[in-house]
């Protein structure tokens, strides 16, 4: 099985067989993602954070994984997102996806733990939701999702500290 880098490099020199295969991959973990935070337009958003990628992947250097760099375009498609719909200036440090919603939001979860889970999760500010997904759901460590969120590896640690 190809790595993603050889996957990657393979994409770069027009191989939309290699793109396939990335997209394949990683569709599940970014649908997971979109799907804990919005409830309309899922599907325009990972349109989007793949289009991201198709666009960057020259200027990808590789220093981190491309799960890594797939989901900072997914993270920096979801606040444009949330900031393209507010008509004041937000701050995710304090905003939580509760917020943002100008009705309840329909729980997209199937079990009951699933449900109480997912809607703690949407009560806290969305930096702490996305650090919590991003470590327990996707496993990534401190420095990825410092790369991801573009703050010190510190700031991470301690948004997780702070959301547990």
């Amino acid at each position: 099985m190809a790595t993603d880098f050889e996957l990657l490099d393979a994409w770069r020199t027009g191989d939309r067989g290699a793109g396939n295969t990335l997209f394949e991959r990683y569709f599940d973990p970014v649908c997971r993602f979109f799907s804990n935070k919005v409830h309309h337009n899922i599907d325009d958003l990972i349109q989007r954070t793949f289009l991201g990628c198709v666009e960057g992947r020259d200027r990808f250097q590789k220093q981190a994984s491309f799960r890594t760099y797939l989901f900072a375009v997914a993270h920096n498609v979801l606040y444009k997102h949330f900031r393209g719909r507010s008509r004041s200036p937000l701050d995710f440090g304090v905003t939580s996806v509760h917020d943002l919603r100008p009705s309840a939001t329909a729980l997209l979860a199937r079990r009951g733990e699933e449900q109480a889970l997912l809607q703690a999760l949407r009560q806290i500010p969305l930096e702490h939701q996305v650090t919590l997904e991003l470590y327990f759901w996707e496993k990534l460590g401190a420095r990825e999702m410092a790369e991801i969120q573009g703050v010190p590896e510190g700031t991470i640690r301690t948004r997780l500290r702070r959301a547990k």
